[in-house]
This record gives C-alpha cells, sequence and structure tokens, in this order.
C-alpha cells in the first residue's frame, strides 16, 4: 500500500484554533470520516468506532507544546 502523508502547520489564533479542533471534532463524533483538502486534493480516512488517543504536554523555558494524535 502507498503512503499518504499531509502534514499542516499554520499560525492561527486562539479562538480560530479552538475552532477548527472542533470541527475536527464533530466529524469525528458523527461517526463521519475524517477529511482534509489541499491544492485540489481530497484526502479521507475512515475512522473506526474505537481509536486510541495519545496527549502530551510539554513545557520548557522557551516555549510548549500540545500535542494530540489518533491511531487506529
Amino acid at each position: 500500500m502507498d503512503l499518504v502523508e499531509l502534514k499542516e502547520k499554520q499560525t492561527l489564533g486562539r479562538e480560530e484554533a479552538a475552532g477548527r479542533l472542533r470541527e475536527i471534532a464533530d466529524e469525528l463524533a458523527s461517526g463521519n470520516d475524517i477529511v482534509m483538502e489541499r491544492d485540489h486534493l481530497r484526502f479521507v480516512a475512515r475512522v473506526p468506532d474505537e481509536v486510541q488517543l495519545k496527549i502530551e504536554f510539554e513545557i520548557e523555558e522557551d516555549g510548549a507544546e500540545f500535542e494530540i494524535e489518533l491511531t487506529w
């Protein structure tokens, strides 16, 4: 199987970032696929009823990182 990888990194306001997370959560909760679109391409991932959730929170002198990862 071919590897498909799409990475997204943006600078957003805190409220915009929260809105994007809500959109993703709504897609996940409604039983829909996770969909991302880039450069006229549409990436679709079918999500099963159970997923693994990993949360990492790091605080360092020069900043902080909060990472959420879903795998299945």
